[in-house]
């Protein structure tokens, strides 16, 4: 029995190292790929350290394209979005788990629906809803159309449902209101579960890619994503330069990530045992 266990340990750890290299290798090919001229990324096979490294790209990549006004675009419209998502989705799941009103599981489900829904079903009105309030070409635009989560308002619901009832009662006896209750007892609570939304929210929004695309044309509105593309000419890519912005552009997401990593295990265990 011992030695089927050892075997089978072995087998899994195998298994593991084997699908966390399958993941982190595009990574490394990208590191190693932003300090390469654009002839020699494609060599193979590969090599991981180029005996002239160019670190000339991480310059170039400042100056080829207006790469910091990018970033502060999309780092603005992130942490707006995020801050909204993480205020609504809360607050929408206090209600729809602690509150009792006519028609509310109801529409907490035709709420939920809508993520079935994909969203290029239906870009082209909400395009011309956004034209028609004559928000085209602003950061509000994306700001108004990613405020409200509804997968958000699910999982943060999900939390709170684990959260005794007697809890609350024992709050509103104690002469609290439900907007108290809210700010003194449910988000100091439901901290693994903001963060998780909060890792969720910032890497969508960062990475976003067609939501800037639909709606600003102007150079100076412009996101990181659609910056990258300016290095893609018609006849040939920059790839050492997109390689290289490429590791500027994670840098935030991986801070974001391992400030929350913490509370995001322990959020993702809760929704799911809670849920």
């Amino acid at each position: 029995m011992k030695s089927n266990k050892l075997v089978s340990k072995i087998f899994i750890y195998i298994l593991l190292i084997a699908v966390t290299i399958t993941m982190i290798f595009p990574f490394l090919w990208m590191l190693s790929s932003s300090i390469k001229f654009d002839r020699d990324i494609f060599i193979f096979p590969i090599q991981w350290i180029p005996d002239q490294p160019v670190w000339s790209n991480f310059i170039d990549i400042w100056t080829r394209i207006p790469l910091a006004t990018f970033i502060y675009n999309t780092a603005k419209i992130t942490l707006i979005v995020t801050l909204l998502q993480l205020t609504t989705s809360s607050f929408a799941a206090y209600a729809f788990s602690k509150l009792e009103f006519k028609g509310r599981n109801l529409l907490f489900v035709a709420y939920i629906a809508t993520i079935a829904v994909p969203w290029q079903a239906y870009m082209v009105p909400q395009f011309i809803m956004m034209r028609s309030l004559g928000l085209n070409n602003t950061h509000l635009a994306i700001i108004l159309l990613q405020a409200f989560s509804a997968f958000g308002v699910f999982m943060m619901r999900q939390f709170y449902q684990g959260i005794p009832d007697s809890l609350i009662e024992a709050a509103r006896m104690d002469g609290m209101n439900d907007y108290q209750i809210y700010y003194r007892i449910m988000l100091p609570l439901s901290k693994p579960a903001l963060s998780t939304l909060t890792i969720f929210t910032f890497v969508n929004t960062w990475n976003d890619f067609l939501g800037p695309l639909l709606y600003l044309t102007r150079d100076e509105l412009k996101t990181i994503q659609i910056g990258l593309r300016m290095f893609i000419t018609q006849y040939s890519a920059e790839y050492g330069l997109i390689m290289a912005a490429s590791v500027v552009v994670l840098i935030p997401v991986l801070v974001v990530f391992l400030s929350l990593q913490r509370h995001f295990v322990q959020g993702v265990a809760a929704i799911g045992v809670k849920g």
